[in-house]
């Protein structure tokens, strides 16, 4: 099995609603995203999935949230912007663009700082 990860970031702000905490209120982070796809072949080229693409795949998705408030944009404006659901949300959105693609997505990293992050690793 092969296994490709690509990291892309985003500074974006947010805030947790009914947190009852300090992440209640509007603060920033600078999202760092950890995409791993895998493959038990290898193409004519030798590649198991181009980074390339990879990158600009999870670069469509992070686009519409780099330099905004997490909070004003679907599906976060109904759903907290917690890694958790950041890591789903970028998920349910990439699984499509690989439909037809020799790769599946092993897991996706949401890093709010250099020492928290969540993985999700789809079942």
């Amino acid at each position: 099995m092969y296994y490709i990860t690509i990291e892309k970031d985003f500074d974006a702000a947010h805030f947790l609603r009914e947190y009852r905490g300090k992440c209640e209120n509007m603060h920033g982070h600078r999202y760092v995203i950890k995409v791993t796809v895998k493959s038990d072949k290898l193409d004519k080229t030798g590649l198991a999935y181009d980074f390339t693409t990879l990158k600009q795949e999870l670069g469509e998705i992070l686009d519409r949230f780099d330099h905004t408030c997490l909070n004003d944009s679907p599906p976060f404006d109904k759903i907290n912007p917690s890694a958790e659901n950041i890591a789903t949300t970028i998920y349910k959105k990439l699984k499509p663009k690989l439909k037809d693609q020799p790769v599946t997505i092993d897991n996706i990293e949401v890093f709010e700082s250099p020492t928290s992050r969540v993985m999700y690793k789809p079942e």
